[in-house]
């Protein structure tokens, strides 16, 4: 047991307004709101944090804003949090601030926090049905599009660390924080979970050649359906696609990427894989392909 899900992510931004804006298009509760900042929360509790104002209490920032400023992660017990913290305060200074987080940072300087996790039992509704030969679910019943699309989660946080040293950098959150390696993809990132997750990965650090910086968060939505109405929605609104549909190679879930004002993408994703002990960590000494399948037509060919 010990860490469990992403807790929060707080974005250093540049214009609160069109921060929220896109996150309440994205389908994210707006908790509060002034000219300094924002709180949006999942469904499940987790919260976004928008900032406009430098915080000294975070370190300085990987790259310019807009980008993210610390991710705090969930810790499953008071016991396993101050075992955690024990192990970060051992070579760097290790801050609590009155809510009962703590606050640090990694390997790159990300901003780095632990706290207990806060789940309240929210339950998801039942998967759409669907129908296949032989497999009826849904009789007499015509579906409608699924409306505002309401993300149950951020399953998955992606940062982009300098490929000079980025084993030091993995290491530090396998070996300090219990995170397991389920895809080691040599050229290009490593791809873990919290220990007691059955995700296939909640966490990537990629390498760039010679950058760290924000990639993406992942939203988790409930199906197929909701990855494309959500990503129509957000071109509808003004806002730019960055990759279109698919469906990843590792992990087998079906994106679709949004740039985000805050910093980096958003991906809305349905449909991961869930893995257990027996997985093990699999080693790719060459990229596999970025994804399975992409949305083409023939329309690219004239």
């Amino acid at each position: 047991m010990g860490i469990q899900r992403v807790e929060s992510i707080t974005y250093s931004v540049e214009d609160v307004s069109e921060s929220v804006r896109f996150f309440e298009d994205l389908g994210l509760t707006l908790v509060e709101s002034d000219h300094t900042g924002a709180v949006f929360e999942t469904l499940v509790k987790q919260t976004v944090h928008l900032r406009t104002e430098p915080d000294s209490a975070l370190p300085p920032p990987v790259e310019p804003a807009p980008t993210v400023r610390e991710v705090v992660w969930g810790v499953d017990t008071p016991d396993e949090l101050e075992r955690l913290v024990g192990r970060l305060a051992v070579d760097r200074p290790v801050r609590r601030t009155d809510d009962g987080t703590y606050h640090t940072y990694d390997e790159t300087g990300f901003g780095l926090g632990l706290t207990l996790a806060r789940p309240d039992g929210f339950e998801p509704d039942e998967p759409r049905p669907r129908n296949t030969m032989g497999h009826i679910t849904r009789r007499n019943t015509v579906l409608e599009t699924v409306g505002q699309v309401r993300p149950l989660r951020i399953c998955h946080v992606a940062l982009n660390i300098p490929k000079q040293g980025h084993q030091e950098a993995i290491d530090f959150y396998l070996d300090r924080l219990g995170f397991v390696a389920t895809d080691v993809v040599k050229p290009m990132g490593t791809f873990m979970r919290c220990e007691d997750d059955e995700e296939q990965h909640n966490f990537l650090l990629c390498h760039r050649p010679d950058r760290a910086g924000m990639n993406h968060i992942a939203l988790e939505v409930p199906g197929f359906d909701d990855v494309i109405e959500g990503a129509n929605h957000m071109i509808e609104r003004g806002w730019l696609e960055s990759r279109r549909l698919g469906r990843h190679t590792i992990g087998s879930n079906v994106f679709r990427f949004v740039h985000a004002p805050c910093g980096g993408r958003v991906e809305y994703a349905a449909d991961m894989d869930r893995v257990d002990s027996s997985y093990g960590t699999r080693v790719h000494e060459t990229a596999p392909p970025h994804h399975i399948w992409t949305l083409r037509t023939s329309r690219e060919n004239r």
